[in-house]
């Protein structure tokens, strides 16, 4: 394996990592546009106020408890991903030297 190729891993597991943080962002933001969605249709009909405002709350917040934590679960993910990365990287280094200088490092 070259170290362009080993390289190019890296990039592609890092391009990875963002592509998931990415798709943890869209889904948290869909998750409450739909929760201000239905607070809106909420408002909108003929409920008393006190149990619309109660309702509004209780859909936004667990919009906001769902996106926070799909945004928790993708940076754990991500954050794994570069720790492997970061190993993989320091590896392949030790054996590019190790190549290149026919020392054996520890």
């Amino acid at each position: 394996m070259s170290a362009e190729e080993m390289t190019s891993g890296v990039e592609n597991i890092e391009v990875e990592a963002e592509k998931i943080l990415e798709e943890a962002r869209s889904r948290a933001n869909e998750i409450l546009l739909k929760a201000n969605e239905e607070a809106s249709k909420i408002l909108s009909s003929k409920l008393p106020m006190d149990e619309v405002e109660a309702e509004c709350e209780r859909i936004i917040g667990k919009a906001r408890e769902e996106a926070d934590k799909k945004v928790k679960d993708s940076r754990e993910k991500a954050s794994e991903i570069k720790t492997t990365v970061g190993s993989k990287v320091d590896k392949i280094t030790k054996r590019i030297v190790s190549n290149i200088t026919g020392a054996e490092l520890v």
